[in-house]
């Protein structure tokens, strides 16, 4: 096999596994809700959380008292700091708005997640392809 040929074949087995990790390949965990809230139901109780920049945040309960926090987004894990305590969820993918999740945190205790609404990610682009030579054969 030429040099040429070795390298086209190597190009298209790298292409070929597009999985969802390769499509998210450009998330950066947290952008997504930076500015955005979420619902967070556990045991009944439906918390809103406010992902503010800068990585604070602002708890409010149902009954309308904001508890000030702060996150973190790193090493596939959501982490939230407030009034003493500390509790992680695994995050592996972007929340999608009005799509749930159900997560387990560090804690055990089983939540359901709902972005009311998600910032727009940056798509992986196709690479640019270069037009053949003039009198070259492909």
């Amino acid at each position: 096999m030429s040099r040429t040929g070795l390298a086209v074949a190597t190009v298209a087995l790298i292409a070929l596994p597009l999985t969802a990790a390769a499509a998210q390949a450009g998330w950066v965990p947290g952008a997504e809700i930076v500015g955005q809230s979420v619902q967070v139901e556990t045991g009944g109780v439906t918390n809103t959380v406010y992902f503010d920049p800068a990585g604070a945040a602002r708890i409010m309960t149902p009954g309308g008292r904001t508890i000030p926090a702060s996150w973190t987004a790193a090493n596939g894990q959501l982490c939230l700091y407030g009034g003493g305590a500390q509790e992680c969820w695994p995050y592996q993918s972007p929340f999608q708005a009005g799509q749930a999740m159900t997560l387990t945190s560090s804690c055990q205790a089983s939540s359901r997640w709902l972005a009311n609404a998600t910032n727009p990610m940056m798509q992986p682009q196709p690479l640019p392809q270069q037009a053949p030579a003039p009198g070259e054969r492909g």
